[in-house]
């Protein structure tokens, strides 16, 4: 089956804004937890994360539209720091829960039933059941016109994982440490790895690891 753009247009709104997103694939699927200036935690459910770096340590992602109140990226620029836990089986479902939009007098901690945990200085909580986490610090917002949407690009600052998940080379298996997925706007996900495989050169056969 093959649809235009003027198909797309004229599909109804919740069902384009689901086939879109669907066509990007499996997604990082995340936690954001941030902190108003007055203390308030809010936790929010992204699946737009994306590695930018890693020398410094840097990944983006993206918030919607300022079409109602976003909490989290307002609680960013004011505060400019933020944790991201990765979700597991355990709690996906609370996970996707947080994107109800809950008054910003609730704590989503609260209201879905997760834990906050914080690190040292840091104002920003973070998901004790996460078991890959970082704390983050702001380093820059990029305002996209096409869209009005924005891009938020954080530097890692001190991460969390289970020291039986990173392999000598130092890949971490997130597999291993229970991390889901997710496609689309509500669909989760294990996943079940194929293959390590070696670094392309021309002219040399690949080697799994």
């Amino acid at each position: 089956m093959n649809i235009g753009k003027e198909q797309l247009a004229n599909m109804d709104q919740r069902e384009r804004a689901a086939f879109i997103n669907s066509l990007g694939g499996f997604k990082s699927l995340v936690l954001i937890g941030t902190q108003s200036i007055n203390g308030q935690s809010n936790l929010a459910v992204f699946s737009s994360l994306f590695h930018l770096g890693a020398n410094p340590p840097l990944f983006g992602i993206i918030v919607r539209p300022d079409k109602s109140e976003r909490h989290t990226f307002e609680n960013i620029q004011s505060n400019g720091f933020f944790s991201v836990n990765q979700v597991t089986e355990f709690f996906y479902e609370q996970a996707h829960q947080t994107s109800a939009r809950y008054a910003r007098e609730v704590s989503e901690f609260d209201a879905v039933g997760l834990t906050p945990e914080f690190w040292n200085d840091y104002p920003a909580p973070l998901v004790k059941e996460s078991r890959v986490k970082w704390m983050a610090q702001c380093r820059e917002v990029i305002d996209l016109k096409i869209n009005d949407t924005h891009l938020v690009i954080g530097e890692m600052l001190e991460i969390s994982y289970p020291e039986d998940c990173q392999s000598p080379d130092g890949w971490l298996d997130l597999e291993k440490a229970g991390t889901v997925t997710v496609s689309g706007l509500d669909s989760y996900h294990v996943t079940s790895q194929l293959a390590r495989l070696s670094y392309a050169k021309p002219d040399q056969p690949l080697k799994k690891l």
